[in-house]
């Protein structure tokens, strides 16, 4: 097989900018005395050290890139260094940069003195914190068991955080108070008690790329990445071809204590030394065949850890697992689920319960049996849920508790809660948790509790946590109208706190949102639809969004529309949404070509003169003469040209009986420079050509002549047929014996132009005072059909009947001469735009033109990355729909008033005659017949109110939906839709 062809692209970039800075670079390691790679390799590639520093640098340096995560993988894809073991060849890339750059960086970037290389260079590029890395507070790394890498080596993926804490690798702070992450003064554990396993994977993967993953088992191994031996630094090959000689470090002389130089300090450490000798051998047989902590078996994993320490009711251990499992939940959010670890969920639960203790005088106790609700008020039902926990609530004595001096056992309680509704929070945010735990009973209870705690600003945060919860879990749940849950919501919107309303309103707007049964939204207060009304009117997109998605769900119920009818004003509503079609609405203007352009044409010929001016012409003397004409004639064109002897003849031909002996014609050689004065771009060439060839460069005839002040004349395009005779010429030329050909005359002006239409090829006879009489029927000289151009337009002969009408029509020769006028151009300065609007033909087909379009503007709203509207546009046109919908409607249009009020009074007297004839006649059948007689009227006249509720309601707004639905494109089926509807009901 050939081998390939393909070059494979260089690693480095040989400018004369390199050069210059691995001369620097090397000048630099060789008066420090350390040895210089100029071109080192990493996997199969070398690195270019100028790019690698410019990179490093620009994010800040070498200790910003080690502590942010995973930069220095980042780095390794921009060097394209290969996507297998990438974690590998980061670390050997971060080697690289240690060893050759971080030195450099130090003294050039920073300005300050790099530390020896004996605590940088000489040792692994573990670690960061060179800027501050000095002798006597440098420590070298400790040695590390075998086995916490690979095949018992240390992993390079990991470097020094191959035994660090998620949060570790991170760079978080793992002090008290620590800014690093938002998690409110995370606690370290007991020293003694930290079994941290870390995850010794090659990478993080993104919660895309790991959803199908199963989540971290208890007490199963951690998956390791494939060994690949060619891209392994570790392996033997990778060792051989990069082999470099360490440079032997200096041995540091530290001082021996001897009975000489110390013999007090040495006669302490030997009694010392003999006393734990004593010690060991007096309790050896006591640990004989036991296995002591931390030989042989490491413990659980961190997972299995933290929540042995939460159920353990120890309060150091439920520290040690809250503070881990806020990070866990935070960093490995999309591994950590709750089907994974039986009883987690629980015991955040039963944490959070604890929260009631610290406010009223009641320890909420979760029980599974039969009969939990027939207890003690403190006893929750964990199968079923409890439903009177609010009555339970109320029932409960409020603690005295002040929020401006807390004990400090209430503030670690309060913390330990926090951190275990955070933990909750960062959980459902996977929809498998979430899925979850709203199968879980208890938590419902939690919610309700945490939702009516007593108005203390120590609460806010777990509310929130408990708001964060509740709109996640809602969508899995059908709450129905007294469900404590869904009543805690609503009390909600009472609140004054934005995040809470908005919170409440999408929890309640999600309810069943994953379930095939509807959300009917029953029992929601006055106060509260009137609030939400409100809201729809305030200058805040997340609180107006909110509003309509409840208001969707709310208006999908026609009971829920009719409570809107009565009790609230409807017509605000449907203003304000209306309006909202075109909120964030641009502009943008949609160009359709409705005449494309029009590209020039050269003439070929040179225009005829008309009479008159070559009268004006004949006045001047030479040169002037000639170089009027040529204005009239040619025109400016750098692209064409014409021949000298053409030109010359045409100028003979046409002054040549005109001569005089006191008026010659001018000389060639004058005549072609006077070409060159009248047209500045004019220039007499000789082009080079098997026969030389003499032309004016920069000139070519004009399709129309124009007169010595500047004004074109207009040609008559009339067709005629070839060989008439007008205005004493017959006009043809070669090639036009046949057929028609175009009239040809100038005109300087419209007028005189209609006038020769109408003089030489109409036929049209004057009346005695000089007018023109076009309103004759018995002239038959004139064609019925317009010939101007490639105009078709006709009109009916004379012999055709009238119209019926009273008044006398015009004839087709007064249709026909007014009809040419549209043909002509109009030079009044005033009207000839309009008219020009309106023109048969009001394109020159000899003058360029550009394409003219049609313009449509457009208001469209923003859309999702599908095309599809999305934002307040959206949910306001549904909300619309809805009430379009959902509206009252009654039987039909009913009769008007007047007649309803004369059925009315049949009525009445039909039953009195009823009652007279039917009955014995008595006052109480009377009444009764009248009693029946009014509430027919009445629910006669309440069902043509109803019927005409969506003409009332919507006619004020219709020319605006017609508008919305014409101009914003991302709701033209949304408004087609609500248009359709309204037209239906209305």
């Amino acid at each position: 097989m050939a081998p390939s062809s393909r070059v494979r692209e260089p690693s480095i970039d040989r400018t004369e900018e390199y050069e210059d800075f691995r001369r620097q670079l090397s000048d630099y390691h060789a008066a420090r005395g350390t040895t210089f790679d100029p071109e080192p390799r990493v996997g199969n590639r070398h690195v270019d050290l100028l790019r690698l520093f410019k990179a490093v640098t620009s994010r800040g340096g070498y200790d910003v890139v080690c502590v942010e995560k995973l930069a220095w993988r980042k780095l390794g894809q921009d060097f394209n260094l290969g996507t297998q073991n990438l974690a590998a060849l980061a670390f050997s890339l971060k080697t690289v940069y240690y060893k050759q750059l971080a030195a450099y960086e130090i003294s050039t970037i920073h300005g300050r003195e790099p530390p020896p290389k004996e605590i940088l260079e000489d040792i692994s590029a573990r670690g960061s914190g060179l800027l501050a890395r000095t002798v006597e507070n440098f420590q070298p790394p400790a040695p590390r068991e075998s086995g916490g890498g690979i095949n018992g080596e240390d992993s390079d993926g990991a470097g020094e955080d191959s035994q660090m804490t998620p949060g570790a690798q991170r760079g978080d702070s793992e002090d008290p108070g620590s800014g690093g992450r938002i998690t409110r003064g995370l606690r370290q554990a007991p020293p003694q008690r930290v079994l941290f396993q870390p995850d010794v994977s090659s990478s993080r993967q993104s919660r895309q790329a790991s959803g199908n993953q199963s989540s971290p088992q208890p007490g199963a191994p951690t998956p390791v990445a494939a060994y690949n031996p060619a891209s392994n630094p570790n392996s033997m090959s990778f060792t051989i071809a990069n082999y470099e000689p360490k440079t032997q470090m200096p041995l540091t002389l530290r001082p021996v204590i001897t009975p000489g130089n110390n013999p007090i300090l040495f006669k302490e450490r030997q009694r010392t030394l003999r006393d734990a000798r004593a010690a060991r051998d007096r309790n050896a047989q006591n640990y004989k065949g036991m296995m002591l902590p931390g030989t042989g078996f490491s413990g659980p994993n961190i997972y299995v850890r933290t929540l042995l320490a939460l159920r353990s009711g120890i309060p150091e251990e439920e520290e040690f697992a809250l503070h881990h499992l806020v990070k866990i939940s935070h960093e490995r959010g999309d591994k950590y689920r709750f089907e994974a670890f039986p009883g987690l969920a629980e015991g955040l639960i039963e944490q959070a319960l604890k929260i009631s203790s610290l406010f009223y005088d009641v320890n909420w106790q979760i029980d599974f049996g039969d009969d939990a609700r027939d207890r003690d008020i403190s006893i929750l039902d964990g199968m079923q849920g409890t439903p009177d926990i609010l009555a339970r609530i109320k029932s409960c004595r409020v603690l005295d508790t002040a929020d401006s001096m807390e004990t400090e056992d209430f503030t670690r309680r309060l913390t330990r809660i926090n951190e275990a509704c955070l933990v909750l929070r960062n959980m459902v945010m996977l929809e498998e948790n979430a899925e979850y735990l709203a199968g879980v009973q208890p938590i419902h209870d939690f919610l309700c509790i945490a939702l009516n705690l007593p108005p203390r600003a120590s609460v806010v945060e777990l509310q929130h946590y408990a708001l964060d919860i509740t709109e996640q879990l809602t969508r899995y749940n059908s709450l129905s109208s007294d469900d404590p849950l869904y009543l805690s919501l609503l009390s909600q919107l009472d609140s004054n706190d934005r995040g809470a309303i908005l919170t409440s309103l999408r929890s309640i707007s999600r309810i069943s949102m994953n379930l095939e049964e509807s959300n009917r939204l029953g029992s929601v207060p006055l106060s509260a639809l009137k609030k939400i009304y409100e809201w729809t009117l305030v200058d805040d997109e997340e609180l107006v969004h909110a509003c309509l998605d409840f208001l969707y769900q709310f208006t999908a119920v026609v009971d829920n529309v009719e409570v809107l009818v009565e009790h609230l004003n409807l017509e605000a509503l449907i203003d304000q949404l209306v309006r909202l079609l075109l909120y964030g609405a641009k502009m943008t203007e949609n160009k359709k070509m409705t005449k494309p352009p029009v590209k020039e044409i050269s003439a070929t010929e040179m225009p005829m003169l008309p009479q008159d001016l070559l009268d004006q012409l004949l006045v001047y003397d030479e040169p002037e003469r000639s170089a009027y004409w040529l204005r009239a004639c040619f025109e400016e064109d750098e692209a064409s040209d014409i021949t000298q002897i053409a030109l010359w003849q045409a100028y003979q031909t046409r002054f040549a009986e005109f001569q005089t002996s006191n008026r010659p014609l001018l000389p060639a050689a004058e005549f072609i420079k006077n070409v060159s004065t009248t047209f500045t771009s004019a220039t007499a060439q000789v082009l080079q050509v098997p026969t030389p060839r003499f032309i004016i460069k920069g000139i070519r005839p004009r399709w129309r002549p124009m007169d010595p002040k500047g004004r074109v004349y207009l040609r008559c395009e009339w067709r005629v047929e070839s060989g008439a005779m007008v205005n004493g010429d017959s006009g043809t030329e070669a090639g036009e014996s046949d057929g028609e050909r175009e009239c040809g005359t100038f005109a300087l002006k419209p007028k005189h132009l209609w006038e020769h239409i109408l003089t030489h090829h109409l036929q049209v006879p004057r009346t005695a005072d000089g007018t023109w009489d076009l309103t004759s029927t018995s002239h038959s000289a004139h064609p019925q059909p317009c010939r101007w151009g490639t105009c078709t337009h006709s009109f009916p002969s004379p012999s055709s009947p009238p119209p019926s009408s009273s008044s006398t029509p015009p004839s087709p020769l007064f249709l026909l001469g007014m009809h040419i006028k549209t043909h002509l151009p109009d030079t009044h300065p005033l009207k000839s735009t309009l008219h020009r609007k309106h023109n048969l033909d009001p394109l020159d087909p000899h003058v360029p033109h550009p394409a003219q379009y049609e313009s449509q503007t457009y208001w469209n709203t923003p859309v999702d990355e599908r095309g599809d509207a999305k934002g307040l546009p959206f949910s306001a046109v549904l909300v619309l729909r809805n009430l379009a919908r959902n509206l009252p409607r009654g039987i039909g249009p009913g009769d008007d008033d007047e007649g309803m009020e004369r059925g009315r009074a049949d009525g009445l007297s039909g039953a009195l005659e009823d009652a007279v004839h039917d009955g014995d006649g008595s006052a109480d059948d009377a009444a009764d017949g009248v009693d029946d007689v009014e509430a027919n009227a009445e629910g006669a006249k309440r069902r043509r109110k109803e019927d005409s509720l969506v003409r009332k309601l919507f006619t004020p707004v219709e020319k605006r939906l017609w508008f919305v639905m014409a101009h914003n494109m991302s709701l033209a089926g949304y408004m087609a839709d609500l248009n359709g509807i309204i037209a239906s009901r209305g």
